[in-house]
């Protein structure tokens, strides 16, 4: 099947080749990049492909049986961006995309902002302007997700979800150790852990959990403003405990199934950690020589 350019497409479609080419762009089938349209995955998926001709130059050509005005925008008119989210909390646009970021589900890229892997899980969608900035936007459901409003501070609309098991151990270990930043925490690991992070000036929380709904909470978080790569720190002590062991392989896996980024210490790393948290603090790119 010989494919056809988008203007002779307009013609088949009885429409306008303006009209056609914004109508591809609102569906993510084309992109902007500077002064040329670009075929995007989804366009790909639809038959588009790229040509080259001495005559035209490169464009995008399609089946001729593509009809993209088929496609509802239903989808896109059922999302709402950062402003209209942050109209729900009181919070400005630019304080909306930093809770977002804050919690996992975007990240800061060239130009605007970019969708994680989890916030694809929460069915947001990164959308590129025409000026080929990207932003991201998200379903109505968001309003009411869980994550979402432990981060932005109405947590006293929800239940307490404590595990037993997780009750049972801060029971068993009671945070009374004080770090040098007024953390209170549950072992002397974790206070040299602690002190080290505020000794580099570096911002951290203590037993965050993690932007999941399950209940699952980190030893220490780092939001990681130097390059916007935010990243967690486990502990991992107690080796000869059953129990503890079988938990700290949940942990692990649920780290991994989510792409969550993980410093991994243990009692090796505590007794020097200095030789050992500076290498790994450097992958996330935090010198603190």
């Amino acid at each position: 099947m010989r494919k056809i350019s988008t203007s002779a497409l307009a013609k088949t479609l009885d429409t306008v080749s303006r009209e056609l080419f914004n109508t591809l762009f609102d569906q993510n089938f084309i992109s902007r990049q500077g002064d040329q349209w670009v075929l995007t995955s989804k366009g790909e998926e639809c038959g588009g492909e790229v040509v080259i001709s001495d005559k035209y130059g490169q464009y995008i050509v399609w089946p001729p049986d593509f009809n993209p005005l088929q496609f509802s925008n239903t989808a896109r008119q059922d999302l709402i961006n950062a402003t209209s989210v942050g109209k729900e909390f009181d919070l400005s646009s630019q304080r909306m995309n930093l809770v977002f970021a804050e919690i996992g589900w975007i990240a800061k890229g060239v130009k605007g902002w970019e969708i994680t892997d989890l916030g694809k899980k929460v069915r947001g969608v990164q959308i590129e302007h025409q000026s080929g900035g990207t932003f991201v936007m998200w379903p109505t459901d968001i309003l009411s997700h869980k994550v979402l409003l432990r981060s932005v501070g109405n947590a006293e609309q929800l239940p307490t979800e404590q595990g037993t098991e997780l009750n049972d151990f801060r029971q068993k270990f009671p945070a009374n150790l004080r770090a040098k930043d007024g953390h209170l925490v549950r072992s002397r690991a974790e206070v040299i852990i602690d002190n080290a992070l505020y000794d580099y000036g570096i911002v951290h929380a203590y037993e965050r959990r993690l932007p999941l709904e399950e209940d699952v909470y980190s030893d220490f978080y780092v939001p990681n403003q130097v390059n916007k790569n935010p990243f967690y720190i486990e502990y991992w002590g107690l080796e000869n405990d059953a129990k503890y062991q079988e938990r700290k392989k949940v942990k692990q896996a649920v780290y991994a199934a989510n792409n969550l980024n993980l410093i991994e210490l243990d009692d090796r790393h505590i007794e020097n950690l200095e030789d050992h948290l500076p290498k790994m603090l450097l992958k996330f790119g935090i010198r603190v020589d």
